[in-house]
């Protein structure tokens, strides 16, 4: 996969197309690229201002021969700050794609259990997209996503029409209504795993969200019989150069900006600093 410039270190600058908040707290974006990307599911790329900074952020859309991109960035430092406030037309520096992502060729024929929390369903949606569009490659997918309360949902419309589609069920969740109308269930994403119709020989599960999240979730998963090596986890790092060089993100031994995000659990569950 070849980035967009082929110099790794230097930003290329690109136009958003579109820009519109989802949440009080995560801005939605698509930006017009030079060429295709040519990314995986699961990749990131580095997203800078000039004379501001730069950040990792997840890829949320599917891979394709289209020049677009798409990425939701929640709103946590001075960088991110200021990407909050750029609008349709405006420019940010984009380096990538970096990380190894998910092989589709993993999926074919399996059943695809996703469980996302929080943030968590940005980078899962650039998997669900080609699971998604190409549905007689793949069997059937359980999306499960929750967060705090109706008005912190990312993709609440997307995941309407997604449920819409056959062999697809998404349960949406929120630890608290506040008072707000909601359409889902109450409860934290381990909730339904104990009643899913899974059968663990045929289902990959994928799992994305707060570091928290994943001992509880893998608990539920390995009380319905799934093996580690089939449970995907989506490990987040401060990646600051996106090349394996400078050390920020390394997890024990790995690196994950090139080793990962994205990891089998069986390829890290005994390394101390993964799961912590």
């Amino acid at each position: 996969m070849k980035p967009i410039n082929p110099h790794v270190l230097t930003p290329t600058m690109v136009r958003i197309k579109e820009a519109a908040d989802m949440t009080g707290h995560e801005r939605f974006f698509r930006l017009r690229l030079p060429r295709p990307l040519g990314h995986r599911p699961g990749q990131f790329v580095m997203v800078s201002v000039p004379g501001i900074g730069e950040a990792p952020i997840s890829i949320c859309c599917g891979p394709g021969d289209h020049d677009r991109l798409e990425l939701l960035v929640r709103s946590a430092g001075s960088l991110t700050m200021v990407l909050q406030r750029l609008e349709t037309g405006d420019q940010m520096g984009i380096r990538g794609p970096f990380g190894t992502g998910f092989d589709l060729a993993d999926f074919e024929g399996r059943d695809v259990l996703f469980v996302a929390g929080g943030l968590g369903l940005a980078p899962l949606r650039s998997l669900i997209e080609p699971l998604i569009l190409d549905r007689q490659r793949f069997g059937r997918i359980t999306i499960i996503s929750g967060c705090r309360t109706p008005a912190e949902e990312l993709f609440g419309r997307e995941m309407r029409t997604w449920a819409r589609a056959p062999g697809i069920r998404v349960i949406r969740l929120v630890n608290d209504t506040a008072h707000l109308p909601w359409d889902g269930e109450v409860g934290l994403v381990t909730a339904p795993i104990a009643g899913l119709d899974m059968d663990p020989a045929a289902t990959l599960a994928v799992l994305c969200g707060p570091p928290v999240m994943y001992k509880f979730v893998i608990m539920e998963l390995a009380a319905r019989g799934l093996a580690h090596d089939r449970i995907f986890i989506d490990l987040e790092r401060r990646m600051r150069c996106g090349i394996g060089k400078c050390g920020h993100c390394q997890i024990n031994h790995l690196t994950c900006c090139q080793d990962g995000p994205v990891f089998r659990l069986s390829s890290v569950e005994s390394l101390p600093e993964a799961l912590a």
